[in-house]
Parts: C-alpha cells; structure tokens; sequence
C-alpha cells in the first residue's frame, strides 16, 4: 500500500527552528525531507528523531545559493517519495556583527544568495510540483522571514534584515500569483529567538542582553515559531494568503 502521509520539506533543519520544525511535524503526523548543507551530523539526529515518531525521514544535502543543487535536492526527494505537501523555507545564514561601512561585498552577496536567492529557487521547485496547473495537488509554503525585516538590525547585520524584508515581499507576491493554483503561501517573522544562530553573529548571549527591550521580558524559543509554522502549514490557517505572523513577544 502506498504512504499517504502528507509530505513536509525543512529547509535549514539540523539545529535551532528547523530542526524543532521537523520535529514537530513528525509529530503532528508529517513524514519529513530534513534539509542541511553542512552540519549533516546534526541533521541525521534529526531525522533519527522524526523516525522515532513512527514518521519517514529524508535526509538531503544542498548549498541553496546554487541552483543546480537546489535542481537535484528536489530530484532526489521525487526519486524518494515522489511527493510534497509543504516546503518550509527556513534555511538562512548571518554573519559577524558590524556596521555596513565594514561590510565585504563578500559577505553582503552571500547573505543575500543563501536568504533570498535560495528561498526562491526552493519555492519555484515546490511549485513547479504542487500547482494544480502542473498536475500537483496543491500546498504550502511557509518561508521563515525575522523581525529583523521591520528593525533593520542597525549595526549589527543589516544586510540579513536587508535580506528577510525580501522574504516578507516574496511571500506576499507569491502568495498573490499562485493562490488559483491551490497553493497557500505565508511567512513567520520570529524575534529574539534562543538559538544557535546568535553564536554565526559573534555573540551567543546576544538574547540574554536583548531581553529587557522585549515586551515579554524573555527571548522566544524554537519550539514556539515551530508552532506558529506547523499552523500556518495547517487547514486551521486555510485561509490565511500572504499572511506573515509575528512571533517577537511583541518586540
């Protein structure tokens, strides 16, 4: 008998948001395409993690910023499973902390191919299997934006702030354009959330120092924008297009 368990791919899964999205999903009764590009370790204990629920798990390898590879992600998962319900855009890169004056262009033009570039080559490989028009079922699309988008990280990384208010822009433009074609597309914009991710900017404490200026008095956790991905992901969110949730503690 063939798997009819709904299909979620995670971007960027082996640590922080991601890997509590694909653990959740598993959860919630998704079986699970766990995304890496370097941190494959990491990864497979994800994955060993989504199979302990019972759940499948792929693991697959992809640079994002390049297209070719992205092509062949996608191949490998329709060679696999031959199926997609959800992509959950969440794979994402900062750097050292810095004013843009110091910035390479280096650094700023990776940011932006990692974040964006990559965020629209998975999307168009999710629809070119999803829309009804190309013989798909229809899905979701989540893509994984930051309060940074609406405060700019001034001094600090502006040009990831830079890139995620892109995503908020994508999100809404996509969401307009293949909306007829059954699919749904939405965004979460987390806070100060308490990851690794802090530790690539050069400060891992960095939500400690910040937790005064959040209303909530506290930094999110993952489990918490996971939450907000698995509904946006859900029918309970049926009609939410180009929606993009805030998950900031009302920062």
């Amino acid at each position: 008998m063939a798997n009819s368990a709904r299909v979620m791919l995670v971007t960027g899964a082996s640590r922080g948001i991601g890997a509590a999205t694909a653990r959740l999903a598993a959860r919630r009764g998704f079986d699970v395409a766990v995304h890496a590009h370097r941190s494959l370790e990491a990864a497979e204990e994800v994955a060993a993690d989504v199979r302990a629920t019972g759940r499948r798990a792929l693991l697959l390898c992809a640079d994002v910023a390049h297209e070719a590879e992205v092509v062949a992600l996608f191949a490998h998962l329709d060679s696999e499973w031959g199926r997609l319900d959800v992509l959950v855009n969440n794979a994402g890169i900062l750097d050292t902390q810095m004013p843009l004056a110091e910035m390479s262009g280096e650094r700023i033009q990776r940011i932006l191919d990692v974040n964006v570039l990559g965020s629209l080559l998975c999307a168009r490989e999710a629809v070119r299997r999803i829309a009804r028009s190309a013989g798909g079922e229809g899905g979701v699309i989540v893509n994984v934006s930051s309060g940074a988008a609406r405060l700019g990280s001034p001094g600090e990384y502006i040009d990831y702030a830079a890139s995620k208010g892109a995503i908020d822009t994508f999100t809404i433009g996509l969401a307009k354009e293949v909306a007829s074609d059954g699919i749904r597309v939405s965004a979460v914009r987390p806070g100060v959330i308490d990851t690794e991710i802090h530790a690539s900017g050069g400060e891992p404490d960095r939500p400690k120092r910040l937790r005064e200026r959040i209303p909530t008095q506290r930094p999110g956790t993952a489990q918490e924008v996971a939450e907000a991905i698995l509904w946006l992901a859900s029918d309970a969110a049926a009609y939410s297009h180009g929606s993009i949730l805030d998950v900031t503690g009302g920062l």
